[in-house]
Parts: structure tokens; sequence; C-alpha cells
């Protein structure tokens, strides 16, 4: 059986089943008030039940606030129960007695209410009286306290939490602080004139090959040393050259190596030191004499300073700036023939000297396809001076094929004067062929 506590639970519901009485009759819409003026379309069983809810609600409220229990009856429930069919209704309606107590009048305006939906509303009674005292009450009201008598026992330890240890190997990878960089060409190039050619000319095959390697440390930790080697060949063979079958067009070796010391976030305190020489002979066309060879000359600079590191234009301008007002540098040939030439002292082997340094080392990427590298350096003794401006710009044409364009102006007052170009030397140099970065 249905309990309801409270009278405002019991007007919920009674609200509630008169929506559903409107819903089905399709006369009320939800929201209207029954009893605003001038509304006639309310049904007659809506408003009986109402009345009913109504009265029920009254005597609730009353007896609460007269502080008195007010239990709600069976026959009131029948209100908030699913429309339930009950023969003793019809039988007390057919009762020619009549009752003139309180209670009488309540269970008359119930069963009025409930008659008017049997006779207008029959499809609403889903149950009969009879099914429900088949079935039984729901549920069984318990009036004696349940008490619950728990005796006291002794106090149980508390057991300790045990974790079971597992071994586990923990591997830790030792920080690799080197990066490991290079970058490989090989360019060919052929030209051919005939003999007959009406401007003349010479034909000839060209070859360069050429190698950078890079080695850098950083530890993250305010100390840097890089360390790069540069490695180039050129080979010409000029058939009108009948003295020599091959000659050297580019010859290189250098090595640059740079300590640093972090002090600001771009400046680092430097060592640098750079060493240069080349591989064989080098001649010119139709002449015997030899002007350079391995270790004539070989150059040793070493110079103290400030590096500042450059990021620029998203990464895309990379490089370094060495300031050095503290150098060293020595120029050393193992042919005396040769010390005149090459800015040494006559019958001298080596000459020694000091001055200032200035070395730029840039690359720039203009394009997804086009790249210049640049190297810019510069010393001076205030007696004599040395600039020498290496530029090289690429042409990625795909992954492996590439066109380059080098060209080197070099200043050099430490050498006898030429009376054409006087202490500038200038050498280009331009190919396609094989290009490969790591």
């Amino acid at each position: 059986m249905m309990r309801i506590q409270t009278p405002i639970h019991c007007l919920f519901m009674a609200v509630a089943l008169w929506f559903s009485v409107t819903a089905v009759k399709g006369q009320t819409p939800v929201g209207k008030r029954l009893n605003s003026p001038g509304k006639t379309d309310v049904s007659p069983v809506v408003r009986a039940y109402v009345d009913s809810l109504a009265a029920v609600r009254q005597r609730m409220a009353a007896d609460s606030a007269a502080s008195k229990p007010s239990p709600l009856r069976s026959d009131m429930a029948r209100l908030f129960l699913p429309t339930t069919f009950y023969h003793s209704l019809a039988h007390d309606f057919m009762d020619l007695h009549t009752h003139s107590d309180e209670n009488s009048v309540y269970t008359s305006m119930i069963d009025k209410s409930l008659l008017e939906v049997y006779l207008k509303h029959p499809e609403l009674v889903r149950n009969t009286e009879t099914h429900i005292q088949q079935t039984g009450p729901a549920e069984q009201t318990v009036t004696a306290p349940i008490r619950n008598n728990a005796d006291l026992v002794e106090k149980i330890a508390d057991v300790p939490t045990t974790i079971d240890i597992v071994p586990m190997e923990v591997l830790v990878t030792k920080p690799n602080f080197w990066t490991i960089k290079g970058d490989y060409s090989l360019q060919i190039m052929q030209n051919f004139v005939s003999p007959n050619w009406h401007k003349g000319g010479e034909s000839s095959y060209a070859m360069l090959g050429a190698i950078t390697m890079e080695a850098n440390y950083n530890n993250k930790q305010k100390v840097k040393w890089d360390n790069k080697l540069e490695l180039k060949v050129g080979l010409q063979d000029v058939r009108e050259d009948t003295v020599h079958t091959v000659r050297t067009t580019e010859d290189l070796i250098r090595l640059t190596s740079k300590l640093g010391l972090q002090a600001t976030k771009h400046w680092y305190y430097t060592l640098q030191v750079i060493g240069t020489t080349q591989f064989a002979h080098s001649y010119k066309s139709n002449d015997r004499k030899m002007y350079a060879d391995f270790m004539a000359p070989g150059k040793l600079n070493v110079s103290l300073g400030m590096d500042y590191n450059m990021d620029w234009m998203n990464h895309k301008l990379k490089g370094t700036v060495h300031l050095a007002p503290l150098a060293y540098n020595l120029i050393y040939t193992r042919w005396l023939e040769l010390s005149t030439s090459l800015g040494v002292d006559e019958g001298k082997h080596a000459k020694h000297d000091f001055g200032s340094q200035l070395t730029v080392d840039f690359t720039w990427e203009i394009t997804d396809i086009i790249k210049w590298k640049s190297r810019l350096e510069g010393y001076t003794t205030y007696k004599r001076a040395l600039l020498e401006w290496e530029n090289t710009f690429v042409l990625q044409l795909n992954k492996w094929l590439a066109a380059q364009l080098f060209l080197h102006p070099r200043f050099d007052d430490g050498v006898p004067r030429d009376d054409r170009h006087g202490y500038w030397q200038f050498k280009e140099f331009a190919s396609i062929g094989f290009n490969y970065s790591f």
C-alpha cells in the first residue's frame, strides 16, 4: 500500500493525476487554472476530482496546524493510487442510509469523484479491487523497533600492510653531447672547342670534389667545442697544356676548432685554432714552375676572443662571428724557393707575427632550394693585412643533384704586388653535379 507522509506530497500527486485526466480528455490545456473566471471548458469529472483533493488538503492542513496526527485513510489513498475499480464504492453509493458525520462527507466526495472517472473514462481503469486483494499488500509496516545487540570483543591489533618489492632494472642512458654532420659534393664539367673555332679557346675537362665534416660538442652547461674539417680538390685537363696532363684548380685542407665558455645567452669566450694547407703541387698552364705544395704554405692561426652566435630570420640564417683582439699567426713553407711568394722572408721557412683576428662563418637558406654559405676571414698585424671571403651559392635541384657557384676574392699585402690587380686576387668556379648532406 502506498503511503503519503506530508500534505505537500499529497498535493503534488493530486495535481499529477489531474494532469493525466485532463490530457486524456483533451479539454483543459496544461497550465490553465480551473477556477479562472469565464473558463467553462473544464470537465465535470475533473472539477469534482479537484474539489475532493482540495477537501483532503484542507483537512490535512488543519490537522497539521493543530499538531494532530493526520494519517492518510485508505479511502483517501485511492485518489493517489493507479485507477482501480472498488466494489465497496458502488455499494456505498446505492445505500439508502444517509450519513452526517464528517468522515462520511469526505468519503462521499472521494467516491463520487472515482465514480465519475468510472463512468466518463473507463479506459483509465486498469485494475480491480479483487486483483489487489489476491496480490496482497506491497509492504508490511514494522511496528516494533529493531534493535541490534552489539557485543564488545577484544580489539584486534592492526595488521601492517606489506608491499611486495619487485626488483627492477633501471637503464640510465648517458647523454650524447656530440652532434655529427657533413656535406659531400662532386661537380663535373666538360668543355669542347674545335681547333678552327672562330674565337679560339681550349677544350677542357674539370672535376671538383668537396667534403665538409663537423663534430660539435655542447654539454648544455656553458661549454662548447666546435670542430670543422674542410677538404676540396679540383682537377682540370686542358688539351692545350703540353707540359701538364692534369692541373689543380682547387686544393684545400682546413681544420677549424673552437672551444667556448658561455658568457651570456649569445656570447662565448672563445679560443680558436685554424690550420690550413693543401694536397698537391700547383702549376700554371705550360709552366713548369711550382707555385704551391703540401705544407708550402702551411698556416696556423691561434686567436683568443669572443664568439657571437647568430640565429636570425626564423632559424634560416645561422652562424658565428669571432672577434679576437689577440691572435698569433704562423706561415710555414718547406720549400725555400717559395718563401718570398708566400709572404715569408727570403731564406726562411717560417714567419711569426701577432695581430687581431676576425672570422664570420654563416649559412643562409634563402629559399627552399637556394643556400648561401659564406666565410669571411680577416687578419692584421697593423703592418700587413689579409682578407679572404669565400662564398658558395648552392642551387639544390633535387635530393642528389645541385648546381654551385663559388666566388673567392682575396686581399693580401704581404706578397709581391701585381702590376694589374695589385694586392687583390680572385677565383670563380661554377659547376653542376652530385651533392649530398647529412
